[in-house]
C-alpha cells in the first residue's frame, strides 16, 4: 500500500492522486524573482487543489556566482539573495486551512558545474555576525564549485563524491500581513533549510491568507545538519510539486510527514526555543491525531524522539522535532 493512502492528508479526506492539471513555472514565466514573502504582489500563477507544478527555481546567488573567482563580496547586491518563485495561489485556501505541499521531484538544471558553496562575510556557524558581534576578522571569502547529477551525486572533491539528496531550502507560505524577507524562516516556513523537505515528504503548511500564496526555491544538492557555514550545496533546479488544500485542519507551523516519521518544525533563537517550540508541536500533534495522552507522549518523545538541525545561520534557526510512525500505529 502506498503510504500516502495512510498519510495525515488521506485520513483528514484528501487523496493524492491524479493531478488535475499540470503547471509550469520557467524562468520567463517567473518574471521577477521574490526576495520578500508577503501577500501584496500579483501570483505568477493560481491553480486548484490538487494540481501539479513545475517550477524552474534559482540558486540562492542567483546564478550570480559563475565561477570560484566570483567572490560574493563583488558579484551579490544584498539583501537581494535567495530569489523565490511564485507566489502561486492556490483556489479555496483560506485562513484555518492548511496547504499540504507534496514534493514529487528535484533535479539539477544548468551547466555543470551546478553546485556552489562560498564562505560569506560575518556569515556562518562559527564565525562572528551582526547577531553575535565579535571584534574577531571576518574568514577569508572562498568559492567551491562542484558538478552535481542525480546519477552521480556531488563531486565535492578528488577525494570525496557525496550522495545526490535534494531537498527544498526555502518553502512556505505568505504571512496574513507582513512582508518578510526570504532569509527569515519562522511559522509560515521560509528559509528552514531542513534536508527532510525532500522528494517523498509532503509538507503542511498553516494558510495565513486567502489563496495562501506559496513560494519556493533555494533548492540544495545536498547538505549537513546546521548548514555551518551558511551555504548548502546552492543549485538551479528544476522542481515538481503537488499541492493540496486540508479544509479546516488549523496547524500552528509547519509540518512535515514522509513515510517514516512525522515531524514538527520550530524556527527561533536561542536553538533551545526552536527545539522547545517544534517538540510542543509534535506532542499536541500526537495527541490531536493518534490518541496519544498528553503526559504519554511527553514520555515517549523524551525516549524516543529525534532533533535534526535545518539550520544554524540563519536570523532565525530551524530544528525539526520527529516521531518514527513504528510508535504512532
Amino acid at each position: 500500500m502506498d503510504w500516502f493512502e495512510g498519510s495525515i492528508m488521506a485520513r483528514r479526506g484528501v487523496a493524492a492522486g491524479e493531478a488535475r492539471a499540470r503547471h509550469t513555472i520557467t524562468e520567463a514565466q517567473q518574471g521577477p524573482y521574490r526576495y520578500v514573502y508577503g501577500p501584496f504582489v500579483e501570483p505568477v500563477l493560481r491553480i486548484a487543489p490538487g494540481d501539479v507544478v513545475e517550477v524552474e527555481t534559482l540558486d540562492a546567488f542567483g546564478g550570480a556566482v559563475k565561477t570560484e573567482a566570483d567572490l560574493p563580496s563583488k558579484v551579490l547586491k544584498m539583501p537581494f539573495v535567495n530569489p523565490q518563485n511564485g507566489p502561486i495561489a492556490v483556489e479555496g485556501a483560506e485562513p484555518g486551512d492548511t496547504l499540504a505541499v507534496r514534493i514529487l521531484s528535484i533535479d539539477p538544471r544548468g551547466p555543470q558545474p551546478a553546485g556552489t558553496t562560498a564562505l560569506l562575510p560575518e556569515f556562518g556557524g562559527l564565525v562572528a555576525t551582526a547577531q553575535t558581534a565579535m571584534l574577531n576578522a571576518p574568514l577569508p571569502e572562498a568559492v567551491k564549485k562542484m558538478e552535481v547529477t542525480r546519477e552521480g551525486g556531488v563531486k565535492f572533491s578528488d577525494r570525496v563524491t557525496l550522495p545526490y539528496e535534494p531537498f527544498i531550502g526555502t518553502l512556505g507560505v505568505s504571512p496574513a500581513m507582513e512582508a518578510v524577507s526570504s532569509l527569515q524562516p519562522d511559522y509560515w516556513g521560509g528559509n528552514m533549510d531542513m534536508p527532510d523537505v525532500a522528494p517523498g515528504a509532503v509538507v503542511y503548511f498553516p494558510v495565513l491568507h486567502a489563496d495562501a500564496y506559496l513560494y519556493l526555491g533555494d533548492c540544495h544538492g545536498t547538505q549537513g545538519d546546521g548548514e555551518l557555514c551558511g551555504v548548502a550545496v546552492e543549485m538551479n533546479s528544476t522542481t515538481v510539486i503537488q499541492v493540496d488544500l486540508i479544509k479546516g485542519w488549523s496547524i500552528p507551523g509547519v509540518r512535515l510527514e514522509n513515510e517514516r516519521f512525522i515531524m514538527s518544525i520550530g524556527s527561533a533563537r536561542p536553538m533551545e526555543d526552536a527545539a522547545r517550540m517544534a517538540y510542543r508541536d509534535l506532542i499536541r500533534w500526537m495527541v490531536d491525531d493518534y490518541g496519544y495522552d498528553e503526559t504519554e507522549a511527553y514520555f515517549l518523545c523524551t525516549q524516543a524522539g529525534r532533533v535534526r538541525v535545518g539550520n544554524m545561520v540563519d536570523p532565525k534557526y530551524s530544528l525539526g522535532a520527529s516521531m518514527l510512525k513504528t510508535y504512532l500505529a
